[in-house]
């Protein structure tokens, strides 16, 4: 197996770091700390780390092709003016589960955008996958989750895998590019317990999966045709919770991390929790889509 080590790339002491993904059009990473209700634009050239009090837990963000973020927000799907600042809401999907709130998400390669749901108070299993589509219009695709977290496309588009973490499982799901559609549900990988917990998740060029482990110390590269653990990248924090491909070359590995309901104790051990790391690899990432926003009449 093959081992790498991630360095400190930002030092911030962020309660929940999460939802990253990298913006190629204007090389930055983009990343969220989901309790500190901010939304963040780290540009890996300069080292400045750019942020949006959006005033709500923000469980992941996803470029547009305008200028705006769109955000998964607590209360549902959103709009971020980086000009202004404004947050515009859009629906609430669950505004009857005041326990729940939004979490990981990307989009698929049509431009859609997924995002889930987790319980944090409340009845297990009573969280979503969700699909905000090209007019706004949102479809429930999954039910039954409890904690909605890293989900990915197969470079042939043909195939989705989804992580639940109380499941401890990566799911493999036949996807249908036109309509947007899951069948076939599957196991693709199963966690021992010893790894952590599986959370955040994106996928290379060769269609293996990374992995990040909370409660690991490390992201994990998974994979799917073997069923192996093939790489493991470790990180000086406990609590890993995303990792995403990017910079100029796609082979820089960028890993979010957490402090939240750390004791003083671990947190003197490992004082870099809640901090942005990365890793470069021998081996690219893919880019992900931005969101397409189609407005009555378009075709």
């Amino acid at each position: 197996m093959e081992r790498y080590r991630a360095e400190l790339t930002f030092a911030r002491p962020s309660e929940l770091g999460e939802g990253s993904l990298w913006d190629d059009q204007r090389q930055r990473l983009l990343w969220v700390d989901i309790i500190g209700t901010q939304v963040m634009l780290f540009d890996p050239a300069s080292g400045d780390n750019r942020s949006y009090d959006v005033g709500e837990s923000v469980g992941t963000v996803v470029p547009t092709k305008g200028d705006d973020l769109l955000l998964a927000l607590r209360s549902g799907f959103a709009f971020l003016n980086l000009q202004s600042g404004n947050v515009e809401h859009m629906s609430d999907s669950e505004s009857d589960k005041a326990g729940n709130r939004f979490n990981d998400g990307k989009c698929d390669p049509q431009g859609r955008f997924w995002a889930g749901t987790m319980v944090e108070d409340g009845q297990q299993g009573n969280a979503s996958l969700y699909c905000l589509g090209h007019d706004l219009t949102v479809t429930k695709h999954l039910s039954g989750i409890t904690t909605s977290n890293g989900l990915v496309w197969s470079g042939d588009n043909r195939t989705f895998y989804y992580i639940d973490t109380k499941t401890k499982k990566i799911r493999a799901y036949d996807f249908e590019p036109a309509s947007g559609t899951l069948s076939n549900e599957r196991t693709a990988f199963e966690f021992e317990a010893s790894h952590g917990s599986p959370d955040g998740m994106t996928i290379d060029e060769h269609d293996d999966l990374w992995v990040a482990m909370w409660g690991g110390s490390k992201v994990l590269r998974i994979s799917p045709s073997s069923r192996r653990i093939t790489a493991e990248v470790s990180v000086a924090a406990t609590q890993v919770t995303s990792c995403a491909f990017g910079g100029p070359e796609q082979n820089v590995l960028f890993i979010t991390t957490a402090r939240v309901g750390m004791s003083d104790q671990e947190l003197r051990a490992l004082p870099l929790s809640g901090s942005l790391f990365s890793v470069e690899l021998p081996i690219q990432g893919v880019n992900f889509q931005r969101f397409t926003l189609r407005q009555q009449g378009d075709q």
